[in-house]
Protein backbone atom coordinates (compact mmCIF):
# COMPACT_ATOMS: atom_id res chain seq x y z
CA UNK A 1 0.00 0.00 0.00
CA UNK A 2 1.06 3.34 -1.15
CA UNK A 3 1.90 6.44 1.64
CA UNK A 4 -0.75 8.40 1.72
CA UNK A 5 -0.32 12.06 3.00
CA UNK A 6 -3.17 14.37 5.22
CA UNK A 7 -3.61 17.54 3.19
CA UNK A 8 -1.54 19.87 5.22
CA UNK A 9 1.65 17.81 4.84
CA UNK A 10 0.64 16.96 1.40
CA UNK A 11 0.54 21.15 1.15
CA UNK A 12 4.13 21.00 2.63
CA UNK A 13 5.84 19.11 0.47
CA UNK A 14 4.20 20.58 -2.66
CA UNK A 15 5.45 24.00 -1.68
CA UNK A 16 8.69 22.35 -0.29
CA UNK A 17 9.23 20.95 -4.06
CA UNK A 18 8.71 24.18 -5.65
CA UNK A 19 10.67 25.89 -3.57
CA UNK A 20 13.64 23.21 -3.92
CA UNK A 21 13.41 24.07 -8.04
CA UNK A 22 13.49 27.77 -6.97
CA UNK A 23 16.81 27.41 -5.01
CA UNK A 24 18.25 26.17 -8.12
CA UNK A 25 16.61 28.61 -10.22
CA UNK A 26 18.42 31.03 -7.68
CA UNK A 27 21.75 29.02 -8.29
CA UNK A 28 21.73 29.61 -11.59
CA UNK A 29 21.24 33.97 -11.14
CA UNK A 30 24.43 33.33 -9.24
CA UNK A 31 26.75 31.57 -11.33
CA UNK A 32 25.61 32.02 -15.11
CA UNK A 33 28.14 33.65 -16.85
CA UNK A 34 25.43 35.38 -19.75
CA UNK A 35 23.41 38.62 -19.17
CA UNK A 36 20.80 36.84 -21.08
CA UNK A 37 20.21 34.21 -17.72
CA UNK A 38 21.97 36.53 -15.03
CA UNK A 39 19.22 39.45 -15.97
CA UNK A 40 16.62 38.63 -18.89
CA UNK A 41 16.46 35.00 -16.94
CA UNK A 42 15.67 32.89 -20.04
CA UNK A 43 16.25 29.48 -18.66
CA UNK A 44 13.87 27.18 -16.80
CA UNK A 45 14.97 24.63 -14.13
CA UNK A 46 12.26 21.45 -13.83
CA UNK A 47 12.39 18.07 -11.95
CA UNK A 48 10.26 14.96 -12.77
CA UNK A 49 9.49 11.87 -10.96
CA UNK A 50 11.52 8.36 -11.83
CA UNK A 51 8.98 7.94 -14.97
CA UNK A 52 9.78 11.33 -16.33
CA UNK A 53 6.53 13.59 -15.69
CA UNK A 54 7.25 16.61 -14.61
CA UNK A 55 6.18 17.52 -10.68
CA UNK A 56 7.80 21.02 -10.10
CA UNK A 57 8.87 23.58 -12.18
CA UNK A 58 10.59 27.10 -10.98
CA UNK A 59 8.40 29.97 -10.24
CA UNK A 60 10.01 32.06 -12.83
CA UNK A 61 10.15 29.24 -15.48
CA UNK A 62 9.38 30.59 -19.75
CA UNK A 63 6.37 28.51 -20.88
CA UNK A 64 8.31 27.88 -24.00
CA UNK A 65 10.78 26.00 -22.32
CA UNK A 66 9.05 24.57 -19.60
CA UNK A 67 6.38 23.41 -21.50
CA UNK A 68 8.47 21.58 -24.25
CA UNK A 69 10.38 20.25 -21.13
CA UNK A 70 7.69 18.32 -19.65
CA UNK A 71 7.09 16.17 -23.08
CA UNK A 72 10.48 16.16 -24.02
CA UNK A 73 11.95 14.89 -20.74
CA UNK A 74 9.88 11.75 -20.74
CA UNK A 75 10.76 10.87 -23.81
CA UNK A 76 14.15 11.39 -23.62
CA UNK A 77 14.32 9.62 -19.50
CA UNK A 78 12.20 6.76 -20.87
CA UNK A 79 14.85 5.84 -23.43
CA UNK A 80 16.90 4.11 -21.24
CA UNK A 81 16.00 1.59 -18.37
CA UNK A 82 16.71 3.12 -15.12
CA UNK A 83 19.13 -0.18 -14.36
CA UNK A 84 21.34 2.47 -17.28
CA UNK A 85 21.73 5.47 -14.97
CA UNK A 86 24.70 5.75 -12.72
CA UNK A 87 25.32 8.43 -9.64
CA UNK A 88 27.31 10.99 -11.22
CA UNK A 89 25.64 10.65 -14.54
CA UNK A 90 25.14 13.96 -16.53
CA UNK A 91 23.24 13.96 -20.14
CA UNK A 92 23.44 17.39 -22.33
CA UNK A 93 21.54 17.68 -25.57
CA UNK A 94 20.07 20.49 -27.51
CA UNK A 95 18.18 18.40 -30.28
CA UNK A 96 15.11 20.99 -31.38
CA UNK A 97 12.84 18.10 -31.93
CA UNK A 98 13.55 16.16 -28.71
CA UNK A 99 13.41 20.04 -26.46
CA UNK A 100 12.86 22.87 -26.72
CA UNK A 101 12.78 23.35 -30.43
CA UNK A 102 15.80 25.62 -31.44
CA UNK A 103 19.43 24.99 -30.96
CA UNK A 104 20.43 27.53 -28.70
CA UNK A 105 18.42 25.84 -25.72
CA UNK A 106 20.78 23.57 -24.27
CA UNK A 107 19.57 21.16 -21.34
CA UNK A 108 21.44 19.42 -19.23
CA UNK A 109 19.53 16.41 -17.08
CA UNK A 110 20.72 14.08 -14.55
CA UNK A 111 19.66 11.52 -12.31
CA UNK A 112 18.86 11.87 -8.67
CA UNK A 113 19.40 8.62 -6.29
CA UNK A 114 18.32 8.01 -3.08
CA UNK A 115 18.93 4.31 -1.41
CA UNK A 116 20.76 3.50 -4.37
CA UNK A 117 17.55 3.59 -6.82
CA UNK A 118 16.75 6.26 -9.03
CA UNK A 119 13.93 8.08 -7.03
CA UNK A 120 13.67 11.37 -10.06
CA UNK A 121 15.51 13.25 -12.85
CA UNK A 122 16.37 17.04 -12.45
CA UNK A 123 17.22 19.16 -15.90
CA UNK A 124 17.65 22.73 -16.95
CA UNK A 125 17.67 24.40 -19.93
CA UNK A 126 19.41 27.50 -20.62
CA UNK A 127 18.86 29.80 -23.89
CA UNK A 128 22.61 29.78 -24.55
CA UNK A 129 23.64 33.30 -26.47
CA UNK A 130 25.68 31.80 -28.46
CA UNK A 131 25.37 28.48 -30.51
CA UNK A 132 27.64 28.75 -33.46
CA UNK A 133 26.04 28.98 -37.05
CA UNK A 134 24.65 31.39 -38.90
CA UNK A 135 22.99 33.98 -36.57
CA UNK A 136 20.11 35.12 -38.91
CA UNK A 137 16.23 34.45 -39.23
CA UNK A 138 16.91 33.89 -42.53
CA UNK A 139 18.92 30.14 -42.34
CA UNK A 140 17.57 27.42 -44.59
CA UNK A 141 17.89 24.46 -42.45
CA UNK A 142 19.04 23.24 -38.89
CA UNK A 143 22.55 23.19 -40.39
CA UNK A 144 22.93 26.82 -40.65
CA UNK A 145 21.70 26.88 -37.05
CA UNK A 146 24.20 26.16 -35.23
CA UNK A 147 25.93 23.14 -33.11
CA UNK A 148 23.75 19.96 -32.95
CA UNK A 149 24.07 18.38 -29.68
CA UNK A 150 22.51 14.55 -29.35
CA UNK A 151 21.90 12.95 -26.09
CA UNK A 152 24.97 12.14 -24.49
CA UNK A 153 26.74 11.52 -21.55
CA UNK A 154 28.89 14.99 -20.41
CA UNK A 155 29.85 13.11 -16.85
CA UNK A 156 30.12 9.52 -17.24
CA UNK A 157 29.76 8.45 -13.22
CA UNK A 158 31.14 11.83 -12.01
CA UNK A 159 34.16 11.62 -14.97
CA UNK A 160 33.75 14.53 -17.37
CA UNK A 161 33.98 14.11 -21.30
CA UNK A 162 36.55 16.55 -22.01
CA UNK A 163 36.08 15.71 -25.53
CA UNK A 164 32.16 16.63 -25.69
CA UNK A 165 33.15 19.70 -23.74
CA UNK A 166 35.95 20.18 -25.95
CA UNK A 167 33.78 20.19 -29.37
CA UNK A 168 31.49 22.41 -28.13
CA UNK A 169 34.12 25.25 -27.17
CA UNK A 170 35.43 24.66 -30.87
CA UNK A 171 32.16 25.44 -32.63
CA UNK A 172 31.00 28.90 -30.55
CA UNK A 173 32.17 32.25 -31.08
CA UNK A 174 32.61 33.30 -26.81
CA UNK A 175 33.91 29.63 -25.57
CA UNK A 176 34.35 30.36 -22.02
CA UNK A 177 30.85 31.87 -21.76
CA UNK A 178 29.27 29.08 -23.23
CA UNK A 179 30.82 26.45 -20.85
CA UNK A 180 30.38 28.64 -18.19
CA UNK A 181 27.21 28.76 -18.46
CA UNK A 182 27.04 24.65 -19.07
CA UNK A 183 29.05 24.34 -15.56
CA UNK A 184 26.21 26.65 -13.76
CA UNK A 185 23.28 24.41 -15.26
CA UNK A 186 25.63 21.68 -13.89
CA UNK A 187 25.45 23.37 -10.39
CA UNK A 188 21.90 24.30 -10.82
CA UNK A 189 21.25 20.05 -11.09
CA UNK A 190 23.76 19.53 -8.00
CA UNK A 191 21.89 21.72 -5.43
CA UNK A 192 18.21 20.20 -6.79
CA UNK A 193 19.27 16.77 -6.29
CA UNK A 194 20.79 17.63 -2.92
CA UNK A 195 17.76 19.75 -1.40
CA UNK A 196 15.50 16.81 -2.74
CA UNK A 197 17.31 14.26 -1.13
CA UNK A 198 17.42 16.47 2.09
CA UNK A 199 13.73 16.47 1.86
CA UNK A 200 13.42 12.34 1.69
CA UNK A 201 15.65 12.26 4.79
CA UNK A 202 13.68 14.60 6.32
CA UNK A 203 10.25 13.47 5.84
CA UNK A 204 11.82 9.40 5.74
CA UNK A 205 10.31 8.91 2.36
CA UNK A 206 11.49 5.93 0.56
CA UNK A 207 11.12 7.67 -2.74
CA UNK A 208 8.90 9.89 -4.53
CA UNK A 209 6.48 7.56 -6.24
CA UNK A 210 3.49 8.05 -3.92
CA UNK A 211 4.08 11.58 -3.34
CA UNK A 212 3.95 12.31 -7.02
CA UNK A 213 0.80 10.30 -7.84
CA UNK A 214 -0.83 12.38 -5.40
CA UNK A 215 0.11 15.75 -6.95
CA UNK A 216 0.06 14.95 -10.26
CA UNK A 217 -3.41 13.13 -9.78
CA UNK A 218 -4.99 16.06 -7.67
CA UNK A 219 -3.83 18.53 -10.49
CA UNK A 220 -5.56 16.70 -13.05
CA UNK A 221 -8.95 17.18 -11.03
CA UNK A 222 -8.67 20.41 -10.74
CA UNK A 223 -7.95 21.08 -14.38
CA UNK A 224 -10.39 19.05 -15.29
CA UNK A 225 -13.33 20.80 -12.79
CA UNK A 226 -12.55 24.20 -14.96
CA UNK A 227 -12.90 22.59 -18.21
CA UNK A 228 -16.29 21.33 -17.32
CA UNK A 229 -17.89 24.69 -16.50
CA UNK A 230 -17.19 25.24 -20.35
CA UNK A 231 -19.94 24.64 -22.79
CA UNK A 232 -19.70 21.54 -24.31
CA UNK A 233 -18.44 22.74 -28.69
CA UNK A 234 -16.29 23.49 -31.18
CA UNK A 235 -14.69 26.63 -30.91
CA UNK A 236 -12.50 27.93 -33.93
CA UNK A 237 -9.76 31.02 -35.01
CA UNK A 238 -7.16 31.56 -37.74
CA UNK A 239 -3.96 34.17 -37.29
CA UNK A 240 -1.87 35.27 -40.02
CA UNK A 241 1.62 35.37 -39.19
CA UNK A 242 3.96 38.01 -41.64
CA UNK A 243 6.86 36.38 -43.14
CA UNK A 244 10.07 38.14 -44.42
CA UNK A 245 9.73 39.98 -47.94
CA UNK A 246 8.83 38.50 -50.76
CA UNK A 247 7.52 35.53 -48.92
CA UNK A 248 3.42 34.96 -48.38
CA UNK A 249 2.10 35.24 -44.82
CA UNK A 250 1.76 31.90 -42.70
CA UNK A 251 -1.66 30.80 -41.89
CA UNK A 252 -2.06 29.32 -38.33
CA UNK A 253 -5.72 27.98 -37.91
CA UNK A 254 -7.19 26.26 -34.26
CA UNK A 255 -10.44 24.09 -33.78
CA UNK A 256 -10.78 23.50 -30.11
CA UNK A 257 -13.01 20.80 -28.54
CA UNK A 258 -14.54 20.70 -25.42
CA UNK A 259 -16.08 17.88 -24.48
CA UNK A 260 -16.53 17.58 -21.01
CA UNK A 261 -13.15 17.79 -19.03
CA UNK A 262 -11.05 16.57 -22.20
CA UNK A 263 -9.99 19.55 -24.80
CA UNK A 264 -8.60 18.41 -28.09
CA UNK A 265 -7.32 21.12 -30.11
CA UNK A 266 -6.07 20.43 -34.10
CA UNK A 267 -4.24 22.28 -36.14
CA UNK A 268 -4.92 21.36 -39.53
CA UNK A 269 -5.42 23.35 -42.07
CA UNK A 270 -2.44 25.49 -40.67
CA UNK A 271 0.81 26.44 -43.24
CA UNK A 272 3.68 24.28 -44.55
CA UNK A 273 6.65 24.61 -43.17
CA UNK A 274 8.82 27.18 -44.36
CA UNK A 275 12.42 27.90 -45.96
CA UNK A 276 13.45 30.05 -42.94
CA UNK A 277 13.73 29.73 -39.25
CA UNK A 278 10.37 30.69 -38.08
CA UNK A 279 9.40 26.61 -38.17
CA UNK A 280 8.09 25.61 -34.79
CA UNK A 281 8.63 22.06 -33.57
CA UNK A 282 5.78 19.88 -31.82
CA UNK A 283 6.73 20.66 -28.26
CA UNK A 284 7.08 23.92 -28.85
CA UNK A 285 3.71 24.75 -30.29
CA UNK A 286 2.25 22.15 -27.81
CA UNK A 287 3.71 24.57 -24.89
CA UNK A 288 1.98 27.52 -25.62
CA UNK A 289 -1.27 26.04 -26.54
CA UNK A 290 -1.32 24.37 -23.27
CA UNK A 291 0.22 27.81 -21.86
CA UNK A 292 -3.42 29.37 -23.20
CA UNK A 293 -5.12 26.63 -21.64
CA UNK A 294 -3.68 26.51 -18.37
CA UNK A 295 -3.99 30.66 -17.80
CA UNK A 296 -7.61 30.40 -19.12
CA UNK A 297 -8.79 27.11 -17.17
CA UNK A 298 -6.49 26.89 -13.44
CA UNK A 299 -4.07 29.64 -13.74
CA UNK A 300 -3.15 29.60 -9.83
CA UNK A 301 -2.29 25.82 -9.18
CA UNK A 302 1.73 24.96 -10.08
CA UNK A 303 2.33 23.57 -13.20
CA UNK A 304 2.99 19.53 -13.44
CA UNK A 305 2.04 16.59 -15.19
CA UNK A 306 -1.07 16.48 -14.30
CA UNK A 307 -2.01 20.06 -16.15
CA UNK A 308 -1.88 18.48 -19.19
CA UNK A 309 -3.45 15.04 -19.30
CA UNK A 310 -6.80 16.61 -20.34
CA UNK A 311 -5.18 18.50 -23.04
CA UNK A 312 -4.38 16.73 -26.45
CA UNK A 313 -3.12 18.55 -29.51
CA UNK A 314 -2.61 17.39 -33.06
CA UNK A 315 -0.79 19.23 -35.90
CA UNK A 316 -0.07 17.67 -38.96
CA UNK A 317 3.36 16.82 -39.76
CA UNK A 318 4.86 19.10 -42.18
CA UNK A 319 3.57 21.78 -41.38
CA UNK A 320 4.64 25.39 -39.71
CA UNK A 321 3.72 24.24 -36.09
CA UNK A 322 5.20 20.46 -36.04
CA UNK A 323 7.72 20.72 -38.96
CA UNK A 324 10.41 17.95 -40.04
CA UNK A 325 14.32 17.62 -39.47
CA UNK A 326 16.09 19.45 -41.26
CA UNK A 327 14.21 22.44 -40.99
CA UNK A 328 15.36 25.42 -39.84
CA UNK A 329 14.07 26.49 -36.21
CA UNK A 330 16.75 29.19 -35.01
CA UNK A 331 13.48 31.97 -34.83
CA UNK A 332 10.89 29.11 -33.79
CA UNK A 333 9.35 32.20 -31.40
CA UNK A 334 8.06 34.51 -34.45
CA UNK A 335 5.30 32.02 -34.81
CA UNK A 336 5.22 29.80 -31.97
CA UNK A 337 4.72 32.73 -29.77
CA UNK A 338 1.18 33.58 -32.03
CA UNK A 339 -0.51 29.85 -30.72
CA UNK A 340 -1.70 31.52 -27.37
CA UNK A 341 -2.97 34.46 -29.00
CA UNK A 342 -4.70 32.47 -31.34
CA UNK A 343 -6.09 29.83 -28.88
CA UNK A 344 -7.23 32.92 -26.90
CA UNK A 345 -8.77 34.15 -29.82
CA UNK A 346 -10.58 30.97 -30.24
CA UNK A 347 -12.29 30.86 -26.76
CA UNK A 348 -13.00 34.92 -26.47
CA UNK A 349 -16.87 34.35 -27.15
CA UNK A 350 -16.87 30.88 -24.37
CA UNK A 351 -14.46 32.82 -21.87
CA UNK A 352 -14.84 36.56 -22.25
CA UNK A 353 -13.11 37.48 -18.57
CA UNK A 354 -10.15 35.38 -19.62
CA UNK A 355 -8.51 36.05 -22.45
CA UNK A 356 -6.86 39.40 -23.44
CA UNK A 357 -5.97 40.79 -26.64
CA UNK A 358 -3.11 40.44 -29.08
CA UNK A 359 -0.10 41.47 -27.70
CA UNK A 360 3.24 43.73 -28.65
CA UNK A 361 5.60 41.05 -27.53
CA UNK A 362 4.19 38.97 -29.00
CA UNK A 363 6.51 37.59 -30.55
CA UNK A 364 8.88 38.70 -27.89
CA UNK A 365 11.81 40.80 -29.70
CA UNK A 366 14.96 38.88 -29.77
CA UNK A 367 18.47 41.12 -31.01
CA UNK A 368 21.46 38.89 -31.49
CA UNK A 369 24.28 41.36 -31.19
CA UNK A 370 28.05 40.38 -32.03
CA UNK A 371 31.71 41.28 -33.63
CA UNK A 372 34.79 42.49 -32.51
CA UNK A 373 36.37 45.20 -30.07
CA UNK A 374 38.84 47.63 -31.38
CA UNK A 375 41.61 45.35 -29.52
CA UNK A 376 40.26 42.62 -31.84
CA UNK A 377 38.62 40.37 -28.93
CA UNK A 378 35.16 38.99 -29.93
CA UNK A 379 32.03 39.79 -27.84
CA UNK A 380 28.39 38.86 -27.83
CA UNK A 381 25.28 39.90 -26.74
CA UNK A 382 21.26 38.76 -26.52
CA UNK A 383 18.98 40.72 -25.41
CA UNK A 384 14.89 39.78 -25.38
CA UNK A 385 12.55 42.62 -25.20
CA UNK A 386 8.95 43.16 -24.82
CA UNK A 387 5.98 45.23 -26.53
CA UNK A 388 2.79 46.59 -24.65
CA UNK A 389 0.36 43.58 -23.26
CA UNK A 390 -3.03 43.39 -24.64
CA UNK A 391 -5.57 44.45 -22.61
CA UNK A 392 -8.23 42.14 -20.80
CA UNK A 393 -12.28 42.81 -19.46
CA UNK A 394 -11.01 44.29 -16.77
CA UNK A 395 -7.45 45.76 -16.68
CA UNK A 396 -5.22 47.47 -19.11
CA UNK A 397 -2.54 45.66 -21.32
CA UNK A 398 1.01 46.06 -19.20
CA UNK A 399 3.58 48.38 -20.48
CA UNK A 400 6.66 46.94 -22.49
CA UNK A 401 5.69 43.05 -21.45
CA UNK A 402 7.07 39.95 -22.72
CA UNK A 403 4.13 37.83 -23.43
CA UNK A 404 3.26 34.91 -24.00
CA UNK A 405 6.96 34.32 -23.15
CA UNK A 406 8.40 35.21 -19.91
CA UNK A 407 11.58 36.89 -19.24
CA UNK A 408 13.17 40.47 -17.54
CA UNK A 409 14.90 43.32 -19.41
CA UNK A 410 19.03 43.35 -19.20
CA UNK A 411 19.82 46.88 -17.64
CA UNK A 412 21.68 49.34 -19.87
CA UNK A 413 24.51 49.40 -17.81
CA UNK A 414 25.14 45.61 -17.93
CA UNK A 415 24.44 46.03 -21.82
CA UNK A 416 27.14 48.44 -22.45
CA UNK A 417 28.87 46.62 -20.34
CA UNK A 418 28.89 43.25 -22.73
CA UNK A 419 29.19 45.41 -25.66
CA UNK A 420 31.04 48.12 -27.35
CA UNK A 421 27.56 49.56 -28.03
CA UNK A 422 25.70 52.42 -26.45
CA UNK A 423 22.36 53.32 -25.67
CA UNK A 424 21.11 56.09 -26.21
CA UNK A 425 17.52 56.42 -25.64
CA UNK A 426 15.00 53.82 -23.58
CA UNK A 427 11.38 54.91 -23.54
CA UNK A 428 7.72 53.69 -23.82
CA UNK A 429 5.87 55.03 -27.05
CA UNK A 430 3.00 57.65 -26.57
CA UNK A 431 -0.52 56.55 -28.17
CA UNK A 432 1.07 52.98 -29.06
CA UNK A 433 -1.42 51.55 -27.19
CA UNK A 434 -4.03 50.50 -28.93
CA UNK A 435 -7.75 52.24 -27.62
CA UNK A 436 -10.06 50.84 -25.89
CA UNK A 437 -12.49 50.62 -22.85
CA UNK A 438 -8.99 49.04 -21.48
CA UNK A 439 -6.31 50.65 -23.29
CA UNK A 440 -3.78 47.86 -24.33
CA UNK A 441 0.03 48.19 -23.18
CA UNK A 442 2.69 50.60 -24.59
CA UNK A 443 5.34 49.88 -26.51
CA UNK A 444 9.03 50.46 -26.38
CA UNK A 445 11.70 52.08 -28.53
CA UNK A 446 15.24 51.14 -27.78
CA UNK A 447 18.13 54.12 -29.59
CA UNK A 448 21.59 51.68 -30.08
CA UNK A 449 24.71 53.83 -30.90
CA UNK A 450 28.07 51.77 -32.33
CA UNK A 451 30.64 55.05 -31.60
CA UNK A 452 32.92 56.11 -33.60
CA UNK A 453 35.92 57.16 -31.11
CA UNK A 454 38.83 55.14 -29.87
CA UNK A 455 36.25 52.53 -28.21
CA UNK A 456 34.41 52.20 -31.46
CA UNK A 457 33.95 48.19 -32.54
CA UNK A 458 36.12 46.76 -35.47
CA UNK A 459 33.27 46.88 -38.33
CA UNK A 460 30.66 45.08 -39.19
CA UNK A 461 28.34 45.17 -36.36
CA UNK A 462 26.46 42.28 -36.80
CA UNK A 463 22.50 42.14 -35.52
CA UNK A 464 20.69 39.34 -36.18
CA UNK A 465 16.54 40.42 -35.23
CA UNK A 466 13.89 38.08 -34.33
CA UNK A 467 10.88 39.77 -34.29
CA UNK A 468 7.43 40.53 -35.88
CA UNK A 469 4.46 42.96 -36.08
CA UNK A 470 5.92 45.25 -38.54
CA UNK A 471 2.80 44.76 -41.05
CA UNK A 472 0.41 43.31 -38.77
CA UNK A 473 -0.35 45.13 -35.59
CA UNK A 474 -1.77 43.26 -32.49
CA UNK A 475 -5.45 43.36 -32.64
CA UNK A 476 -7.59 44.47 -30.69
CA UNK A 477 -10.80 42.49 -29.04
CA UNK A 478 -14.79 43.37 -28.49
CA UNK A 479 -14.38 47.06 -30.15
CA UNK A 480 -10.98 47.74 -29.12
CA UNK A 481 -8.61 49.28 -31.38
CA UNK A 482 -4.95 47.47 -32.93
CA UNK A 483 -1.82 48.45 -31.43
CA UNK A 484 0.64 50.65 -33.02
CA UNK A 485 3.03 48.21 -35.09
CA UNK A 486 6.88 47.64 -34.57
CA UNK A 487 9.48 49.29 -36.65
CA UNK A 488 13.56 48.86 -37.24
CA UNK A 489 15.33 51.64 -39.03
CA UNK A 490 19.27 51.91 -39.28
CA UNK A 491 19.94 55.89 -39.36
CA UNK A 492 16.36 56.51 -40.56
CA UNK A 493 16.17 53.98 -42.72
CA UNK A 494 14.09 50.96 -42.62
CA UNK A 495 16.31 47.55 -42.23
CA UNK A 496 16.19 43.96 -42.64
CA UNK A 497 13.74 42.86 -40.34
CA UNK A 498 14.37 39.56 -40.49
CA UNK A 499 17.66 38.30 -41.64
CA UNK A 500 21.31 39.77 -40.33
CA UNK A 501 22.27 43.41 -40.38
CA UNK A 502 25.46 44.79 -40.70
CA UNK A 503 26.68 48.57 -39.50
CA UNK A 504 29.11 50.16 -38.43
CA UNK A 505 30.60 53.10 -36.25
CA UNK A 506 28.37 55.79 -36.14
CA UNK A 507 25.60 54.02 -37.10
CA UNK A 508 22.41 54.33 -35.44
CA UNK A 509 19.73 51.80 -35.01
CA UNK A 510 16.37 52.17 -33.87
CA UNK A 511 13.88 49.34 -32.69
CA UNK A 512 10.10 50.06 -32.14
CA UNK A 513 8.23 47.44 -30.35
CA UNK A 514 4.56 46.88 -30.73
CA UNK A 515 1.70 48.48 -28.22
CA UNK A 516 -1.10 46.34 -27.40
CA UNK A 517 -4.68 45.95 -28.35
CA UNK A 518 -7.21 47.39 -26.70
CA UNK A 519 -10.10 45.29 -24.93
CA UNK A 520 -13.88 47.13 -25.55
CA UNK A 521 -15.78 50.29 -26.80
CA UNK A 522 -13.00 53.30 -26.44
CA UNK A 523 -16.03 55.49 -25.57
CA UNK A 524 -16.68 53.53 -22.66
CA UNK A 525 -13.55 54.33 -20.79
CA UNK A 526 -13.83 56.21 -17.44
CA UNK A 527 -13.04 59.81 -18.31
CA UNK A 528 -11.32 59.99 -15.53
CA UNK A 529 -8.14 56.83 -16.80
CA UNK A 530 -8.23 59.13 -20.26
CA UNK A 531 -7.00 62.49 -18.31
CA UNK A 532 -4.87 60.47 -16.08
CA UNK A 533 -3.34 58.74 -19.53
CA UNK A 534 -2.61 61.84 -21.05
CA UNK A 535 -1.05 63.68 -17.67
CA UNK A 536 1.57 61.14 -17.80
CA UNK A 537 2.25 61.07 -21.04
CA UNK A 538 0.62 58.08 -22.53
CA UNK A 539 -1.68 59.16 -25.03
CA UNK A 540 -1.84 62.30 -26.43
CA UNK A 541 -4.04 64.97 -26.28
CA UNK A 542 -5.54 64.58 -29.51
CA UNK A 543 -5.53 61.02 -29.45
CA UNK A 544 -7.82 61.42 -26.33
CA UNK A 545 -10.17 63.10 -28.28
CA UNK A 546 -9.75 60.99 -31.60
CA UNK A 547 -9.58 57.60 -30.04
CA UNK A 548 -11.69 58.15 -27.03
CA UNK A 549 -13.83 61.47 -27.51
CA UNK A 550 -12.34 62.99 -24.39
CA UNK A 551 -11.75 67.12 -25.00
CA UNK A 552 -8.27 68.02 -23.18
CA UNK A 553 -7.09 71.40 -22.09
CA UNK A 554 -4.07 71.06 -23.23
CA UNK A 555 -2.90 73.79 -21.14
CA UNK A 556 -3.96 72.39 -18.31
CA UNK A 557 -4.31 69.26 -19.15
CA UNK A 558 -7.65 68.51 -17.58
CA UNK A 559 -10.96 67.36 -19.09
CA UNK A 560 -13.54 69.45 -20.36
CA UNK A 561 -16.56 67.75 -19.17
CA UNK A 562 -19.12 69.41 -21.19
CA UNK A 563 -17.49 69.39 -24.23
CA UNK A 564 -16.64 65.80 -23.88
CA UNK A 565 -20.69 65.02 -23.68
CA UNK A 566 -21.30 66.25 -26.27
CA UNK A 567 -18.47 65.22 -28.84
CA UNK A 568 -18.74 61.32 -27.34
CA UNK A 569 -22.33 61.75 -27.86
CA UNK A 570 -21.86 62.93 -31.85
CA UNK A 571 -19.49 60.57 -32.23
CA UNK A 572 -21.59 57.64 -31.24
CA UNK A 573 -24.42 59.27 -33.25
CA UNK A 574 -22.07 58.60 -35.86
Amino acid sequence: MGQEFDPITLEILWRRLISVVDEADGAVARTAFSSLLRDAHDYTCMFTDKKGRELAQGSFATPGQSGAMALGIKNLVNKRSLDEYKPGDVFITNDPWALAGHLNDICVISPIFYKDRVTAFTACVFHHSDIGGRVSSDNHDVFEDGLFIPMVKLYDGGVLNEAVMEMIRWNVRTPDEVTGDIRSQIAANHVCEEKIIQMLDEYKMDGLDDLADEIINRTENSMREAIQKVPDGIYKAEGIVEQMEGKGDVVIKASIQVHGSDITVDLDGSSPQVDWGGNVVYNFTYAYVFMAMKSMFDPEIPNNDGCTIPIAMKAPEGSVVHCKFPAAVAARMQIGHFLTEIIYRAMAGALPDRVIAGSGGTPATMNVFYGRRNNGSPWHSVIIRGGGMGASATNDGYYDFIFPANGANTPVEIFESDTPLLVEKREIITDSGGAGKMKGGLGRRVIFRAPDDEYAPLPPVNLGIQSGRYRYPPEGLFGGKDGLKAQFLINGKPGNSYGLTQFGPGDKVIIDVAGGGGYGNPFERDVELVESDVADGYVSVEKAKEDYGVVIDPETMKTEPEETAKFREALKRA
